[in-house]
């Protein structure tokens, strides 16, 4: 072949170059010019050509590849810069990474700290069992190794790869997914790892070099655009919180303005002269409430709307809360109690019951209405009922202050209010044993109203004058009915029958001292009054009532005797003086066993088989002595006159 003809092959072969021939052009050209005879020289000359030409050939695909994907990533991250949610966006990642290097899937896992594991967050193309929320083992599969070392890692055959730490559970999915080649990127915020983004091919495949450094700009893109969109969900949340708070507090400030209005108005109404059935009927109206207004007495002043019958105990429970916290106080059933007070004046209590809608107002409208209602009651029907109890509790503390007024007087006050002190009375004192005076006060107004008599709280005591002749009952009614109410215990006692002022006073007396003698002796939380303590009663008493004690101990066995002329007496101190021995008794008295034993069991009819129990054995012998001393005095001479003075 002649110098021409290798011009005119090597023309020839920038022309395929310069065409982007295919590689068997190429060799067509080297093969036709070894046909037409040219020398080795220029066929080693043509096939150097040729290899400069393929070269050549490759570096200007390999760069246009380059460009491609360049090209493909400042699309990617123009397609990151578009605000996503972290949802939306993960997708768009493994979208544009699987189709950036044209693999079958791909996918971003993150780890899960405090549970120790691995999650798939997203996956994109054609997956059976890599789904999203799969959980894989932490420190184990090629994710661990981009974590441990930040950078990316692949192999062309995951399941033949030595290098990596295996994990029964991925190689699963691995194999049913039939991946080979799988390429991890870190996903990071600055230099912390907070994930790793996945490409697979279900071929054996050896990433180039472009295509690595292309996977670690697209993590590098995307680690960036995750934060950005995590702190784009949390200022989205914190703004849908603000304008939430917003709403509320504006929809609260609105209420509030409505409350207020209707409180001007309601009070303006009170103020002109309104009476309570007019004030709670527009309070429920306006408020959408089931109200009533009870006195401080219990009875029901006036009520409006749909509200639940409470018995009188409930009544004075309500109350005794109500007034002792001086606020507003839930109840069973949506019920709320609020205390209708003008200062220290104890007018009432309202109850209400909200609609639904306006439950979490209660308080406020409970609140509300009880200072409105209470100028009606203050200042209307309620003034008169409310100074009536304060010259009702001014009568007590005069019937008990030292010195006392002319008995005529107070008797006389009494009259005026209703209460005759010519008839029998009893005096209380019930004392709680804890915080509850509060409470003690508020039921103590109630129950005396109740039962027509007269209160007063003193120290924390509550003193009630209640008609009737039986202490000891009046106390324990009073113990029975305050004890539950309080919750705690409440040491009663009671003293009595008093029938006119003086002896109001004296038994006021009594009850204090059988107060104190119930505390030394640790009685206390109970109920007793003075003439139920026995000879301890006698000494508390002022008039020390010898002749009651001895007639309510041993009075069957003096009566027996002075009736049928019997011994029954003088066996009995015979009995005591001997030991309790029936036969040294018999020999004292000079009569046969069989007497004394007689004798012992009619005492037992007349004075109860419990005569012999040591407390009252002792009672008997203590009346027995006094009987005796008493019988002694008046047999002297001027005997009477000195007996009346002993009794």
């Amino acid at each position: 072949m002649n110098g021409r003809l290798a011009d005119s092959v090597a023309f020839s072969v920038l022309e395929l170059l310069a065409s982007e021939a295919p590689l068997a052009q190429f060799e067509d050209l080297i093969e036709e010019a070894r046909r037409a005879c040219a020398a080795d020289e220029e066929l080693e000359l043509l096939g150097r050509l040729k290899q400069l030409s393929l070269s050549i050939r490759s570096q200007s695909k390999r760069r246009q590849q380059r460009e491609a994907g360049l090209s493909a990533l400042v699309d990617t991250a123009r397609d990151l810069a578009m605000p996503y949610d972290l949802d939306s966006l993960l997708k768009v990642i493994t979208r544009r990474a699987r189709l950036l290097l044209g693999v079958d899937m791909s996918y971003i896992s993150f780890p899960d700290d405090e549970h120790g594991y691995v999650y798939v967050r997203t996956s994109d193309g054609h997956t059976s069992t890599l789904s999203v929320g799969l959980r894989l083992p932490d420190g184990s599969g090629l994710g661990s190794s981009v974590l441990a070392n930040p950078a990316p890692f692949w192999t062309p055959d995951y399941l033949a790869d030595e290098r990596i730490q295996h994990s029964p559970v991925i190689d699963d999915v691995v194999s049913a997914e039939g991946l080979h080649a799988i390429m991890g990127v870190p996903l990071s915020h600055r230099t912390r790892p907070f994930g790793v983004l996945y490409v697979a091919d279900r071929n054996v495949r050896y990433f180039t070099t472009d295509e690595i450094a292309l996977m670690s700009s697209l993590g590098d893109l995307a680690g960036v655009a995750i934060e950005k969109a995590r702190l784009l969900d949390q200022s989205t949340a914190t703004v849908s919180k603000l304008e939430l708070h917003s709403s509320r507090a504006e929809a609260g400030l609105q209420e509030v303005r409505e409350l207020s209005e209707v409180h001007v108005e309601l009070l303006d109404l009170a103020l002109s002269g309104a009476d309570p059935h007019a004030l709670v009927r527009e309070a429920g109206r306006r408020l959408d409430l089931g109200l009533r207004v009870h006195a401080s007495d219990g009875t029901v002043v006036t009520s409006a709307g749909d509200l639940p019958e409470l018995d009188e105990a409930g009544v004075v429970a309500a109350a005794m809360d109500a007034h002792a916290t001086r606020r507003a106080v839930p109840l069973a059933d949506g019920l709320w109690a609020a205390p209708v007070r003008a200062g220290s004046a104890h007018l009432g209590t309202l109850l209400i019951r909200p609609s639904a809608e306006h439950a979490d107002h209660a308080e406020q409208f409970a609140r509300l209405i009880a200072q409105v209602v209470a100028v009606p009651l203050l200042l209307d029907n309620s003034r008169a009922a409310t100074a009536l109890g304060h010259v009702r509790d001014e009568l007590l503390d005069e019937l008990l202050a030292t010195p006392q007024r002319p008995p005529q007087q107070l008797a006389q006050r009494a009259r005026r209010i209703g209460i005759d002190l010519s008839h029998p009375h009893v005096v209380v004192i019930a004392r709680p044993e804890g915080d509850s005076q509060g409470k003690a006060a508020t039921w103590a107004s109630l129950y005396a109203h109740r039962l027509s008599g007269l209160k007063r709280v003193d120290n924390g005591r509550a003193v009630l004058l209640l008609p009737g002749s039986d202490p000891g009952a009046a106390a324990r009614a009073v113990s029975e009915e305050l004890t539950p109410l309080l919750g705690g215990p409440v040491t009663v006692s009671a003293a009595g029958p008093a029938a006119d002022p003086v002896s109001v006073f004296h038994a006021y007396q009594e009850a204090l001292r059988c107060l104190d003698a119930m505390t030394s002796l640790g009685a206390v939380g109970r109920a007793a009054s003075a003439r139920e303590l026995g000879f301890i009663g006698v000494l508390l008493s002022d008039n020390h009532d010898v002749a009651g004690f001895i007639d309510s101990t041993i009075g069957p066995v003096l009566d027996y005797d002075q009736q049928r002329f019997t011994e029954l007496a003088r066996t009995l101190t015979a009995y005591f003086e001997t030991g309790n021995s029936p036969t040294y008794a018999a020999q004292k008295l000079h009569v046969h066993t069989n007497t004394v034993a007689r004798r012992l069991e009619r005492i037992s009819e007349l004075l109860g088989p419990e005569w012999q129990k040591p407390e009252r054995s002792f009672e008997i012998q203590l009346a027995m002595r006094l009987s005796q001393v008493q019988q002694l005095l008046l047999d002297r001479p001027g005997g009477e006159d000195t007996a009346g003075q002993e009794a």
